[in-house]
């Protein structure tokens, strides 16, 4: 049996059709009026939307990620987790706003270390009077075939800066640092060269949110922010 729709159920189905679009728009506008009335903390929210859990809206920061209701009178902070795929969404979302397009890094502000072939790539942001940093170096000298563009971002004083200038300004770099950070041999000379690179590192940093060290990142544009072991890299490599 055919079923014909009248012109006025026709013209009812396509106005529905084009206020939901608004309906969100208004949501949306729910949700930040109220939340930025409550909590002036929250006044610079960048994107609200629909998450899979039927009620339940995220609210975008930057980068960082919560949870309020239709109406915005409450938030969560926290992570959710599709119990059924197994996956949590939360960190997902926060590694692919993280994420760095590894061929739009600025390579002409780091050194590289070639070790083996160097088929694999990697980043790695550091500060040379970073513990953590010089505690992953020493791990990563197991991790072979790789190609390790470092910037040096001197965020821990003025030594730090001081001892980024002396290794920038090394006629060979990758030995200095390496000379530095794993077998404590500092580094030499009254770093007299062009050091832009360490200014234009820093901005970078700034600009993605690098704020501690060591962060890496990988060829496929994962961001992992701490000193992982060799393995751990190993896994993110693959």
């Amino acid at each position: 049996m055919k079923i014909r729709f009248t012109t006025p159920f026709v013209h009812a189905a396509l106005a529905v059709a084009l206020a939901l679009p608004a309906l969100a728009s208004a949501q949306e506008a729910v949700i930040r009026k109220n939340l930025t009335a409550r909590a002036p903390n929250l006044a610079q929210i960048d994107e609200i939307s629909k998450t899979p859990m039927p009620g339940l809206y995220e609210v975008r920061m930057g980068t960082d990620i919560f949870y309020t209701d239709a109406e915005g009178n409450f938030v969560l902070h926290g992570e959710l987790v599709d119990t059924r795929a197994h996956k949590n969404l939360t960190e997902e979302r926060v590694n692919k706003l993280t994420a760095i397009d590894f061929g739009s890094l600025p390579v002409k502000n780091a050194f590289t270390i070639v070790r083996g072939n160097g088929q694999r790539k990697l980043a790695v942001f550091e500060d040379p009077n970073c513990g953590y940093c010089k505690r992953f170096e020493k791990d990563l000298l197991k991790v072979d075939n790789i190609t390790i563009q470092l910037f040096l971002i001197p965020i821990l004083g003025e030594d730090s800066k001081t001892k980024s200038r002396q290794i920038w300004c090394s006629d060979d770099k990758a030995k200095a640092w390496t000379d530095w950070m794993v077998r404590g041999i500092a580094p030499k000379g009254n770093a007299v060269c062009n050091t832009e690179a360490l200014t234009d590192n820093l901005a970078f940093a700034r600009k993605y949110r690098i704020t501690g060290t060591p962060t890496l990142v990988f060829a496929d544009g994962a961001r992992v922010p701490g000193a992982i072991d060799a393995q751990q890299v190993e896994e993110q490599l693959k």
